[in-house]
């Protein structure tokens, strides 16, 4: 059940450049149900995490002038996963707003926080011993992040405590997140359909 009763916190965003064309379906209430087809591999593999962690129904279609690099990719798909979660949760009315969740993966520990606020911020304390997955740059994740939080109005902080893998890091870093944003978006019976802010709106 939604925090507005019968309907659906869902969204479906679509934005066309002459860089990329990307489509993101997202369904806050699901199962945990991925769908991702970006061209590049291991953003997929966070984005999959990210749903079946945090049990929402993503599809996420993207393409990009990754031939070129993989950059415009990861950031216009950060504007467009924001715009989606913003619109699917509408004015936030009864929801907890606040999420924190820590992952650990082997030797890594992640913490993320999220508050649903409508007030765009990151902090991005990611020390990563190496930046690369094959080809592809990890160093992206920040600009995906930034995009993701511009656009979604949400003030998210991402800490890695400690780690030595970078598969390991950014793993750790997208279940941590999926179960903050969990948190964050879940019903509380106790507002009874009220926005959690001594201002009345978020």
């Amino acid at each position: 059940m939604t925090p507005q009763g019968s309907v659906p916190r869902q969204a479906n965003v679509k934005r066309a450049t002459k860089e990329t064309d990307i489509c993101v379906e997202w369904a806050v209430d699901g199962t945990g149900q991925g769908k991702v087809d970006t061209g590049i591999r291991f953003l997929d593999h966070m984005l999959e995490l990210l749903a079946k962690h945090g049990f929402f129904d993503l599809t996420v279609q993207a393409k990009g002038d990754i031939d070129i690099d993989e950059h415009h990719t990861v950031e216009d798909l950060g504007i467009v996963m924001g715009q989606a979660l913003r619109q699917a949760l509408g004015e936030k009315a009864g929801i907890k707003r606040f999420g924190f969740a820590s992952a650990p993966l082997d030797e890594t520990l992640a913490q993320v926080t999220v508050d649903l606020s409508g007030r765009p911020f990151l902090v991005y304390n990611v020390a990563l011993p190496d930046r690369k997955i094959k080809s592809f740059d990890l160093g992206l994740f920040e600009d995906f992040f930034q995009a993701f939080v511009t656009h979604g109005g949400l003030n998210l902080h991402v800490n890695l405590l400690y780690g030595r893998n970078p598969h390991h890091i950014m793993e750790a870093i997208f279940k941590a997140l999926a179960k903050a944003l969990d948190q964050a978006t879940t019903p509380e019976e106790r507002l009874a359909g009220k926005v959690l802010s001594t201002k009345g709106m978020l």
